[in-house]
């Protein structure tokens, strides 16, 4: 009783300190924090949220002011969390404010259009008037409420008819919590015009010892014959909580390729919905977590098939050591005009400890009866007779579940065909599976 309380006075107090901000945009404003008014921070009784503690979290670390005000800093060095010899377009936030001067933009503006997502909304652009706010919707989930209510800046990014960039696109998230505790909000909106190509990645990264919360509403529109790869990479040695809202609009004969790694952080959720909105799609969708200690990684994920012809297909891995625990729920819906749809889902899983914990939940909801559809999960410890066999030819029992690991966590990474962020995301399980064992 006194914790729905807490949440409740927490709740009334975000809706006061939101009425005492001027933040532009007011009308969107005003009806998100009105959403999460109705919504409020999820209880342990709310379905979406009950295996993961956010709530309880959030009401430990923060107070109502981290919600209202903006953490300033003067980090200057993000060298630490670039990744080495990898040439990119670079976006940086800094406290979830635009970083200008630590962003580097080297593909002509005949491959994309990269600025501040706040300047973009000022120049009232067309394009950007017709896309933001439209894909995630407030009223369905408080956190991306909170978001829409609160967002201090962002990125928009436009590739257009035709182009291809050929460097990807990384936004860097950098939290400098030395001083106090922040509270980020950020937003990204992508639009990929028909017939072009890009790879996006999305990283986070913080220093000091206060706690981080980190709100970010990812919109991404992916227009006829368009070619998208979507990366994130979480791997966050702070005391980062996180909540995730990523929406991907896909139209006729699009692509997407989609990998998520949570590696690091105190709670991390991930909530990734592909709405398939046209014929002949391809969307195949990727996703580790590699957890220990007491992180919390939850995954939903919704794949929306809306019109007929269209494949999709969905592969979410874990290995939890310590007390860590994951969470999977993954919903695939099949509309009633999509027939002739193919849609697979998998989720498998490894408990490296008594303490670690799994909660999987794979759902299929068909309205359409020519449809090829499956869905399962697994979840185990690793097998003792590979062990063994590995063991007999003189490999040492550490070596030996190392390497029955990566091989697990292989799968995930073999489709990545960016050759040095390849190699970096199998540097970066190595390292973190030698370290758990």
């Amino acid at each position: 009783m006194e914790a729905t309380a807490t949440a409740n006075n927490l709740n009334h107090e975000i809706v006061d300190a939101f009425r005492a901000t001027t933040l532009g945009n007011e009308r969107l404003r005003e009806i998100a924090i009105e959403h999460f008014e109705q919504l409020g921070f999820p209880g342990t009784k709310s379905e979406e949220y009950r295996f993961t503690p956010i709530t309880r979290s959030i009401e430990k670390n923060f107070a109502v002011n981290h919600f209202a005000e903006i953490t300033t800093s003067s980090l200057d060095d993000i060298t630490p969390f670039l990744i080495s010899s990898y040439e990119t377009n670079l976006v940086v936030f800094l406290n979830g404010q635009y970083q200008e001067k630590l962003s580097s933009i080297i593909s002509p503006k005949e491959q994309v259009i990269v600025q501040s997502l706040r300047s973009a909304l000022d120049e009232r652009s067309a394009v950007v008037l017709n896309h933001f706010a439209k894909l995630v919707d407030s009223k369905m989930d408080p956190f991306a409420a909170l978001n829409t209510a609160f967002w201090h800046d962002g990125v928009f990014i436009h590739v257009p008819k035709h182009a291809v960039v050929e460097k990807p696109i990384v936004v860097l998230h950098v939290h400098d919590a030395g001083q106090n505790p922040v509270f980020s909000k950020n937003r990204v909106l992508m639009i990929m015009e028909e017939y072009s190509e890009a790879s996006i990645l999305l990283k986070s990264d913080s220093i000091g010892n206060n706690p981080v919360f980190s709100t970010v509403v990812e919109e991404i529109e992916v227009m006829e014959n368009a070619r998208l790869n979507y990366f994130k990479i979480q791997n966050d040695q702070g005391a980062l909580h996180q909540v995730t809202n990523t929406m991907i609009h896909q139209n006729n004969a699009s692509r997407v390729n989609s990998f998520t790694f949570t590696m690091n952080g105190r709670v991390i959720r991930n909530n990734l919905s592909i709405a398939i909105d046209g014929e002949r799609c391809e969307s195949h969708f990727y996703g580790l977590y590699l957890l220990d200690k007491n992180t919390i990684a939850d995954n939903h994920t919704v794949v929306d098939h809306r019109r007929p012809n269209s494949f999709s297909n969905e592969l979410y891995k874990g290995v939890m050591d310590g007390s860590s625990k994951g969470v999977f729920n993954g919903k695939i819906y099949v509309r009633p005009f999509a027939q002739k749809t193919n849609a697979f889902q998998s989720n498998r899983n490894i408990l490296l400890s008594d303490t670690a914990s799994i909660n999987t939940k794979p759902q299929l909801e068909i309205w359409a009866d020519d449809v090829k559809c499956s869905h399962g999960c697994t979840t185990g410890q690793l097998d003792e007779e590979a062990l063994f066999y590995l063991q007999s030819r003189g490999i040492s029992k550490h070596s030996a579940q190392a390497m029955l690991l990566y091989a697990f966590a292989g799968e995930i990474t073999q489709p990545v065909k960016d050759e040095t962020l390849k190699n970096y995301l199998d540097q970066l399980i190595s390292e973190r599976l030698h370290k758990s064992l």
